[in-house]
Protein backbone atom coordinates (compact mmCIF):
# COMPACT_ATOMS: atom_id res chain seq x y z
CA UNK A 1 0.00 0.00 0.00
CA UNK A 2 1.10 3.46 -0.93
CA UNK A 3 1.14 6.23 1.43
CA UNK A 4 -1.69 8.72 1.32
CA UNK A 5 1.20 11.65 2.14
CA UNK A 6 3.45 10.46 -1.12
CA UNK A 7 4.14 13.89 -2.11
CA UNK A 8 5.38 15.78 1.39
CA UNK A 9 7.93 16.88 -0.62
CA UNK A 10 7.69 16.61 -4.41
CA UNK A 11 11.13 15.96 -6.30
CA UNK A 12 12.65 17.64 -9.31
CA UNK A 13 13.21 15.36 -12.01
CA UNK A 14 15.55 16.02 -14.78
CA UNK A 15 15.99 14.84 -18.22
CA UNK A 16 18.60 15.90 -21.17
CA UNK A 17 16.47 19.32 -22.39
CA UNK A 18 13.68 18.90 -19.06
CA UNK A 19 13.62 19.96 -16.12
CA UNK A 20 9.94 19.19 -13.84
CA UNK A 21 10.12 20.78 -10.89
CA UNK A 22 7.24 21.53 -8.20
CA UNK A 23 4.07 23.86 -9.73
CA UNK A 24 4.36 27.22 -8.18
CA UNK A 25 3.71 30.63 -8.37
CA UNK A 26 6.86 31.26 -10.35
CA UNK A 27 4.82 29.36 -13.12
CA UNK A 28 2.12 31.67 -12.97
CA UNK A 29 3.26 33.82 -16.60
CA UNK A 30 3.28 30.52 -18.68
CA UNK A 31 -0.06 29.05 -16.97
CA UNK A 32 -1.85 32.23 -17.47
CA UNK A 33 -0.93 32.20 -20.86
CA UNK A 34 -1.47 28.46 -21.55
CA UNK A 35 -5.20 28.74 -20.55
CA UNK A 36 -5.67 31.51 -22.61
CA UNK A 37 -5.07 29.76 -25.73
CA UNK A 38 -8.39 28.19 -27.78
CA UNK A 39 -6.55 25.07 -28.61
CA UNK A 40 -5.31 24.27 -25.05
CA UNK A 41 -8.47 24.70 -23.85
CA UNK A 42 -9.68 22.61 -26.78
CA UNK A 43 -7.46 19.18 -26.23
CA UNK A 44 -7.84 19.55 -22.23
CA UNK A 45 -11.52 19.54 -22.61
CA UNK A 46 -11.47 22.89 -20.40
CA UNK A 47 -14.77 24.85 -20.23
CA UNK A 48 -14.29 26.65 -17.16
CA UNK A 49 -12.49 30.31 -17.50
CA UNK A 50 -10.11 31.60 -14.84
CA UNK A 51 -9.47 34.89 -12.73
CA UNK A 52 -5.87 35.68 -12.35
CA UNK A 53 -6.84 35.28 -8.71
CA UNK A 54 -7.74 31.69 -8.98
CA UNK A 55 -4.56 30.81 -10.80
CA UNK A 56 -2.57 32.64 -7.84
CA UNK A 57 -4.68 31.11 -5.04
CA UNK A 58 -4.50 27.74 -7.02
CA UNK A 59 -0.56 27.97 -7.94
CA UNK A 60 0.28 28.65 -4.25
CA UNK A 61 -1.82 25.66 -2.59
CA UNK A 62 0.66 23.10 -4.85
CA UNK A 63 2.94 23.02 -1.97
CA UNK A 64 -0.10 21.90 0.27
CA UNK A 65 -1.13 18.43 -1.95
CA UNK A 66 0.66 15.63 -0.57
CA UNK A 67 -1.68 13.25 -2.78
CA UNK A 68 -0.42 14.30 -5.81
CA UNK A 69 2.50 15.93 -7.88
CA UNK A 70 2.13 18.93 -9.88
CA UNK A 71 5.44 19.83 -11.69
CA UNK A 72 5.99 22.42 -14.26
CA UNK A 73 7.77 21.15 -17.28
CA UNK A 74 10.62 23.85 -17.96
CA UNK A 75 13.57 24.04 -20.56
CA UNK A 76 16.95 23.00 -18.77
CA UNK A 77 18.56 25.24 -21.13
CA UNK A 78 17.17 28.59 -20.40
CA UNK A 79 13.73 28.01 -18.03
CA UNK A 80 11.40 28.71 -20.39
CA UNK A 81 7.72 27.44 -19.16
CA UNK A 82 7.30 24.55 -21.09
CA UNK A 83 3.66 22.99 -19.75
CA UNK A 84 2.94 21.09 -16.66
CA UNK A 85 2.58 17.21 -16.12
CA UNK A 86 0.11 15.96 -13.42
CA UNK A 87 -0.02 12.94 -11.27
CA UNK A 88 -3.37 13.10 -9.38
CA UNK A 89 -6.17 11.18 -7.70
CA UNK A 90 -4.01 8.99 -5.79
CA UNK A 91 -5.70 5.32 -4.73
CA UNK A 92 -3.30 4.26 -2.24
CA UNK A 93 -4.96 0.81 -1.59
CA UNK A 94 -4.61 -0.13 -5.62
CA UNK A 95 -1.06 2.12 -5.96
CA UNK A 96 -2.29 3.59 -8.88
CA UNK A 97 -2.78 7.61 -10.12
CA UNK A 98 -4.40 9.39 -13.02
CA UNK A 99 -1.75 11.30 -15.52
CA UNK A 100 -2.15 14.58 -17.08
CA UNK A 101 -0.04 16.58 -19.25
CA UNK A 102 -0.45 19.91 -20.54
CA UNK A 103 2.06 21.54 -23.40
CA UNK A 104 2.41 25.60 -23.28
CA UNK A 105 0.80 25.78 -26.51
CA UNK A 106 0.97 24.66 -30.44
CA UNK A 107 4.41 26.09 -31.26
CA UNK A 108 6.27 23.35 -29.14
CA UNK A 109 4.10 20.20 -30.53
CA UNK A 110 6.27 17.71 -32.39
CA UNK A 111 9.65 18.66 -30.38
CA UNK A 112 9.57 15.34 -27.96
CA UNK A 113 9.03 17.49 -25.06
CA UNK A 114 5.40 15.80 -23.82
CA UNK A 115 7.22 12.23 -24.60
CA UNK A 116 10.27 12.78 -22.51
CA UNK A 117 8.06 14.48 -19.83
CA UNK A 118 5.95 11.38 -19.64
CA UNK A 119 8.88 9.01 -19.59
CA UNK A 120 10.41 10.51 -16.64
CA UNK A 121 7.31 10.41 -14.96
CA UNK A 122 6.55 7.08 -15.41
CA UNK A 123 10.00 6.17 -14.45
CA UNK A 124 9.43 7.85 -11.20
CA UNK A 125 6.18 6.82 -10.26
CA UNK A 126 7.04 2.56 -11.07
CA UNK A 127 10.26 2.77 -10.01
CA UNK A 128 10.78 5.17 -6.97
CA UNK A 129 7.20 5.76 -5.55
CA UNK A 130 6.12 1.74 -5.99
CA UNK A 131 3.27 2.42 -8.24
CA UNK A 132 1.31 -0.25 -9.90
CA UNK A 133 -0.70 1.63 -12.24
CA UNK A 134 -1.39 5.20 -14.43
CA UNK A 135 -4.15 5.71 -15.94
CA UNK A 136 -5.51 8.87 -18.62
CA UNK A 137 -8.04 9.85 -20.73
CA UNK A 138 -7.73 11.52 -23.75
CA UNK A 139 -10.03 12.61 -26.10
CA UNK A 140 -11.04 11.49 -29.39
CA UNK A 141 -9.64 14.71 -31.72
CA UNK A 142 -6.27 14.54 -29.99
CA UNK A 143 -4.71 11.64 -32.09
CA UNK A 144 -0.95 13.36 -31.51
CA UNK A 145 -1.58 13.17 -27.52
CA UNK A 146 -2.53 9.02 -27.93
CA UNK A 147 -0.02 8.34 -30.25
CA UNK A 148 2.23 9.55 -27.61
CA UNK A 149 1.00 8.01 -24.94
CA UNK A 150 1.21 4.27 -26.86
CA UNK A 151 4.54 4.99 -27.40
CA UNK A 152 5.26 5.78 -23.74
CA UNK A 153 3.46 2.58 -22.74
CA UNK A 154 -0.24 3.18 -22.33
CA UNK A 155 -2.69 0.72 -23.90
CA UNK A 156 -6.34 1.76 -24.64
CA UNK A 157 -8.79 0.02 -21.63
CA UNK A 158 -12.14 1.60 -23.27
CA UNK A 159 -13.77 4.54 -23.87
CA UNK A 160 -16.18 7.06 -22.52
CA UNK A 161 -18.66 7.76 -25.26
CA UNK A 162 -19.74 11.07 -25.65
CA UNK A 163 -18.23 12.36 -22.53
CA UNK A 164 -17.44 15.81 -23.62
CA UNK A 165 -19.40 18.12 -25.36
CA UNK A 166 -16.76 20.52 -27.76
CA UNK A 167 -18.04 23.10 -30.69
CA UNK A 168 -21.32 21.50 -30.81
CA UNK A 169 -20.66 18.20 -30.96
CA UNK A 170 -19.88 15.31 -28.65
CA UNK A 171 -16.63 13.82 -28.38
CA UNK A 172 -15.71 10.22 -26.89
CA UNK A 173 -12.85 9.88 -24.25
CA UNK A 174 -10.29 7.11 -24.81
CA UNK A 175 -9.10 5.58 -21.54
CA UNK A 176 -5.72 4.52 -21.38
CA UNK A 177 -3.23 2.83 -18.95
CA UNK A 178 -0.03 1.78 -18.02
CA UNK A 179 1.57 -0.75 -15.28
CA UNK A 180 4.19 -1.54 -13.53
CA UNK A 181 5.05 -4.28 -15.06
CA UNK A 182 4.11 -3.52 -18.64
CA UNK A 183 7.31 -3.37 -21.39
CA UNK A 184 8.73 -0.13 -21.31
CA UNK A 185 9.67 2.46 -24.05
Amino acid sequence: MIAQDLFVRQTTLATGRLRLEPLGLAHFDGIWASLQDPEISRLTGTHAEFTQRQIHTWLASRSDAADRADWAMVSAADGTYLGEVVLNDLDPDNESMAFRIALRGPEIFGQGYGTEAIRAVLNHAFDDLGLHRIELEVFEFNPRARHVYEKCGFVVEGRRRQALRWGGQWVDAVSMAVLADDPRF
